[in-house]
């Protein structure tokens, strides 16, 4: 198969997978907007009415930079955990490389997430923080974070096919994510000794260097993007050794 066929047949599973996600929905698209908006409303009112922190200012973007990552990363890993699984059919039939899967999977994952960066660049301009030359950054880390999903999706997916609980385990994995990332809680209160760990995250290194990009029209720390892209390029290569050592295996199991 030529690469352009390759790049033909990625595209039409990305509208596969997309199409399907929002088939039989009233609302379609407009879920990618609902639901980062609800939960940017809750958290700014827990945390701003409730629980006070008048030290950060902008809060609702200061959230929204919090939650448009980690909403892409929960929904990204989990449905290319079960990718393998749930197109069994097509993958006996169609002779594809079974690592397009996983990987149409967490792109087809990035048409509602561009929705929602358009939300979050919307929100950064009405809050007063307008258009700064750092934004053009914005598509750097975000490569790396979606490099770093489909590495972590090649791996999970192909465990899935042995092990059918794995995706249980991703989503409680999730449910403490959203805790060990700084949503609703800014990354200078983490105490010193954690810092380097929290660097290592990809999706917390994501959530930082975009609030230095629109809160400070600053530059992410080169620091962290060197390891952002460290981590990123170390998954995705895991992901595809691991993947294509145990895809031999799925015709039996799926």
């Amino acid at each position: 198969m030529w690469r352009g066929d390759y790049l033909y047949l990625i595209q039409n599973l990305v509208i596969k997978d997309f199409k399907i996600r929002y088939r039989n929905m009233s609302l379609g698209v407009l879920w990618s907007l609902l639901n980062p908006l609800v939960m940017m409303g809750v958290l700014t009112f827990i945390w701003t009415k409730v629980f006070p922190q008048p030290d950060i200012p902008h809060f609702p973007l200061f959230v929204l930079c919090g939650l448009v990552p980690y909403n892409f990363f929960t929904v990204a890993w989990l449905t290319g955990t079960t990718s393998i699984v749930d197109n069994a059919p097509l993958i006996k039939r169609v002779p594809l490389p079974r690592e397009v899967t996983p990987i149409t999977a967490v792109l087809a994952c990035c048409i509602h997430l561009s929705v929602q960066i358009l939300l979050l660049l919307s929100i950064a301009i009405l809050s007063g923080k307008g258009f700064n030359v750092q934004w053009l950054w914005l598509p750097a880390v975000w490569t790396l974070n979606i490099l770093f999903v489909c590495g972590l999706a090649l791996m999970s997916s192909a465990i899935n096919v042995f092990v059918r609980d794995l995706r249980y385990v991703v989503e409680s994995a999730n449910l403490v994510l959203f805790w060990l990332i700084p949503i609703f809680y800014s990354s200078d209160k983490i105490a010193k000794r954690y810092v380097p760990i929290m660097d290592v995250n990809p999706v917390a290194a994501l959530v930082v260097s975009l609030r230095k990009i629109l809160l400070n029209a600053e530059a992410p720390a080169a620091w962290t993007l060197l390891k952002m892209t460290a981590v990123s390029l170390t998954f995705f290569l895991a992901g595809l050794i691991v993947f294509r050592r145990m895809k031999p295996r799925f015709y039996e199991h799926i």
